[in-house]
């Protein structure tokens, strides 16, 4: 998911706004969690990017995710851009298996 979404938008309470993005933000993560993984990807892995614009986004991690949008919205951005590519993670026991 590449997408700018907006952090207030008019006649509606700034708070909702925000409320809604991290809803589907969740929602996203939860859908792509429940992806079919390729054999021998123990589990998704994402990669998290987050930004007043696209140019300006910078690494974040999935769990810090929400908590970045909270400051987002109390440092009164009125857009932010949000990067979020899942991709399958290495496969776990031949790491294990090589040492």
């Amino acid at each position: 998911m590449k997408k700018i979404f907006p952090l207030e938008e008019e006649n509606k309470n700034s708070d909702r706004v925000v409320d809604a993005l991290k809803h589907e933000i969740r929602k996203y993560l939860k859908r792509e969690r429940n992806k079919k993984l390729p054999e021998g990807a123990p589990f998704w892995i994402f990669e998290c990017r987050m930004g007043q614009k696209e140019e300006s986004a910078q690494e974040v991690l999935v769990q810090d995710l929400i908590s970045t949008i909270d400051k987002a919205h109390a440092e009164k951005w009125g857009e932010c851009y949000i990067e979020i590519i899942a991709k399958p993670a290495k496969n776990l026991k031949n790491k294990e298996e090589a040492q």
